[in-house]
């Protein structure tokens, strides 16, 4: 199914006109085992964390540079659900919104979300200057690359507006 789903992704991409770099690699569900293997790649890497709002019941993916400590505490005031109501969501809950498990979690499944999931990115992604963002295309036994203004197509065309929050000072 990972796959079907990313090849349905890759020509989704090449609809837009976007033109990934692409490397494969052993499977990886943390940022730690991905960086030895990715780490010739310039640009920035991410770190996806799926979330929930557990009084509105919301979801949220939120993708931060591949270093970057995130408090839900702290992210949860920036994005006014109130502190402590943000909670990692549930894998079933990420398999029926994203089509992704656990491990896979990509801003690049926003191509699958209907409207349910909200968008939180790392300012730095996109103002840090690099040369290319990347992400798992829809499996954690790859990682795909693209240039920030790329990826802002891409999130438009999905319907996914991004909050971008600074998470530096």
């Amino acid at each position: 199914m990972a796959g079907d789903l990313r090849q349905e992704l890759l020509a989704y991409l090449q609809e837009l006109g976007i033109q990934p770099v692409c490397v494969e690699h052993p499977e990886v569900f943390t940022v730690e085992e991905m960086m030895p293997h990715v780490q010739h790649l310039k640009g920035a890497h991410s770190k996806n964390l799926f979330l929930k709002d557990k009084k509105k019941k919301g979801f949220w993916l939120v993708t931060v540079l591949h270093d970057r400590q995130v408090n839900l505490n702290d992210l949860a005031k920036k994005l006014n659900v109130g502190s402590g109501n943000l909670r990692f969501a549930d894998e079933a809950s990420m398999l029926e919104k994203l089509k992704v498990g656990q491990g896979c979690a990509t801003p690049l499944a926003l191509f699958c979300d209907k409207g349910d999931v909200k968008f939180v990115l790392d300012a730095q992604l996109l103002e840090g200057g690099h040369e290319r963002v990347y992400f798992h295309p829809m499996t954690n036994a790859a990682t795909l690359g693209i240039t920030p203004e790329e990826f802002v197509t891409f999130l438009k065309k999905t319907g996914h507006d991004p909050v971008i929050v600074q998470f530096d000072g």
